[in-house]
């Protein structure tokens, strides 16, 4: 299985890579602790965090543990996003709707979409057909990115938004923008 890892042009630095973005936005941003569920698109950027001293970053068996994780962490006064694929966020309707929304934790969650553009599982459809409504439905902001050329500018405003209003906020990345997940045959 292949993934597509980098969706730079040839000669660009690492940082004009979506998740070289992504990484240099959180240090921007001051988010250190970044909690995620294994997923095979975001494979590059886990890796990347993992290996910057900055970065505390780690597995979680669930998604529901990592949104707790973020939750406790801004109660303690740290800042944290997490990293998780579309099909765990159909486990965190309860969750949003019961401690971060009512409770204002700035939330910033990074979600690589699958059930879209020649998904082959159809539960992944069904997840993927749902999510937004879900998020729509708590009044939460939410972004589907697209282009490498506006990433950077939605991350940074979406993460600052979140800070200093105290919401949470989806960032969907869409496999127009990571080339998603690969099946080989």
């Amino acid at each position: 299985m292949a993934v597509a890892e980098d969706k730079a042009s040839p000669g660009t630095s690492h940082e004009k890579s979506w998740h070289g973005i992504v990484l240099q936005s959180l240090k921007r941003n001051d988010i250190n602790l970044v909690p995620y569920v294994p997923d095979r698109v975001l494979t590059t950027l886990i890796r990347n965090l993992h290996a910057d001293p900055f970065f505390t970053t780690f597995p979680t068996a669930r998604e529901e543990e990592a949104v707790g994780i973020v939750s406790g962490a801004w109660m303690g006064g740290r800042r944290a996003a997490v990293l998780m694929q579309t099909s765990g966020f159909a486990t965190l309707a309860n969750v949003l709707a019961s401690l971060v929304v009512p409770s204002q934790i700035p939330l910033i969650m990074f979600v690589s979409e699958r059930g879209t553009l020649g998904e082959f599982n159809y539960g992944q459809s069904l997840v993927c057909r749902t999510m937004r409504p879900v998020l729509d439905s708590l009044a939460m902001e939410h972004h589907t990115c697209t282009r490498l050329d506006e990433f950077e500018f939605i991350v940074d405003r979406s993460i600052k938004q979140a800070l200093t209003t105290q919401a949470p906020v989806a960032l969907i990345l869409s496999p127009l923008l990571t080339g998603g997940k690969t099946f080989d045959k």
